[in-house]
């Protein structure tokens, strides 16, 4: 496998995205929106409680890990239309008639899914962690962020979670022949994180970062297993033959 090669197809992909601005606003929106949420959270009910930092991990911890079920949502868009969509549109072909090999492609695609998708999640993660030490700085005495739960979360969680997000969505659109039936299959991958975000907010999944290590070599495991799954789906001559 070539990775200039592969560099240059997420190039020219990315440079296809940026013509989107629908998925533009959604990369990037998406992520500063709930920021913003969160911040409003924390400002109206963490600050308020009092100065337990057992109250504050719980809360604050689980808001900072809803980035990591961001992660598991917004790529699959992407993904599934740098395959799905491009067809539709009759630019697919040029890409797949190049010497290109099969995984050359899907990672150059990966790449461009990838990439904006986790510097946005980065980009609004560490506003919030700012502006939350901020906020609570006074009450707790120290600042919380950044700390090895969060980085666990940020900076191996999140972007295993991004590329499983990302492989589900190449395997949905090398079944389907529509972007939405794509999104959909793609979007089911945030059901486990959702689940682990639920529990951990009722405090049922504890928030540590052993905890986070051993859910994230679980979804590495995954990974790997859905990146042997994609690479053998992604039928460029199927593509080119059979799709209308």
């Amino acid at each position: 496998m070539n990775l200039e090669t592969s560099l240059t197809i997420a190039a020219k992909e990315l440079k296809v995205l940026s013509r989107k601005k629908s998925i533009i606003y959604y990369i990037v929106g998406f992520p500063f929106l709930l920021m913003v949420g969160f911040l409003l959270v924390v400002k109206s009910q963490i600050v308020p409680a009092g100065g337990i930092p057992s109250d504050y991990a719980l809360g604050l911890d689980s808001l900072t890990y809803f980035f990591v079920v961001l992660a598991a949502i917004v790529p699959s868009s992407i993904a599934a239309y740098s395959i799905v969509g491009e067809k539709i549109e009759k630019s697919l072909e040029p890409l797949l008639a190049t010497p290109a090999t099969d995984g050359e492609i899907l990672l150059g695609k990966s790449i461009a899914s990838f990439v904006p998708t986790i510097l946005s999640i980065w980009a609004a993660a560490s506003i919030f962690m700012v502006i939350t030490d901020y906020l609570t700085r006074s009450s707790l005495s120290f600042y919380y962020f950044p700390n090895w739960t969060s980085g666990v979360m940020l900076f191996l969680l999140a972007p295993l979670g991004a590329i499983m997000s990302i492989e589900l969505a190449v395997i949905a659109s090398s079944r389907v022949s529509d972007v939405r039936g794509a999104n959909q299959i793609g979007s089911l991958m945030f059901i486990p994180f959702m689940g682990v975000f639920l529990a951990g907010a009722e405090g049922i999944f504890a928030f540590s970062s052993n905890n986070l290590l051993i859910f994230s070599l679980i979804i590495l495991v995954v990974d790997v297993a859905l990146f042997f799954l994609s690479t053998s789906t992604f039928k460029r001559e199927e593509i080119l033959t059979k799709w209308k």
